[in-house]
């Protein structure tokens, strides 16, 4: 193991409500052991992107109420290839090599596994998103 994978493990939150068992798939395996902590590593830059992606459209999903604002981050996730692309190079940056290899045999199921966290975690943090104003925090 490298030095950059050492420390890149080193840095990443345990999550204690993981269970790994024997039985599980290799996709929820990866999930777990990686893609979670990797994203909450990686939360607040997360929420910090997202609202710059607000401030370049114009900033339209203040107008909205919140269950057209969940709406509106499904779709920004779902539907907008380079926002996507962008929040997945921010969650694979931080995978160690091996990571990165085990990710690269199955890679589209693992991305919907990514992006469906990515989208859980900004829609539990909406209320971060709720007016223009909390942008200056």
């Amino acid at each position: 193991m490298t030095l950059r994978d050492q420390q890149l493990l080193a840095v990443r939150p345990v999550i204690a409500s993981i269970k790994i068992t024997d039985n599980m798939s290799g996709g929820e395996r990866f999930q777990n052991i990686t893609l979670r902590p990797v994203i909450k590593l990686q939360n607040n830059l997360l929420i910090e992107v997202f609202r710059n992606y607000i401030r370049k459209h114009k900033n339209a999903f203040y107008e909205l109420n919140v269950e057209q604002g969940l709406k509106y981050i499904e779709n920004a996730i779902n539907k907008d290839i380079k926002f996507r692309n962008s929040l997945k190079g921010m969650i694979i940056g931080q995978f160690t090599i091996q990571e990165y290899m085990l990710y690269i045999e199955n890679s589209s199921a693992l991305n919907k596994r990514m992006m469906a966290i990515v989208k859980q975690r900004l829609q539990d943090n909406i209320m971060l998103f709720t007016s223009p104003t909390s942008l200056a925090s």
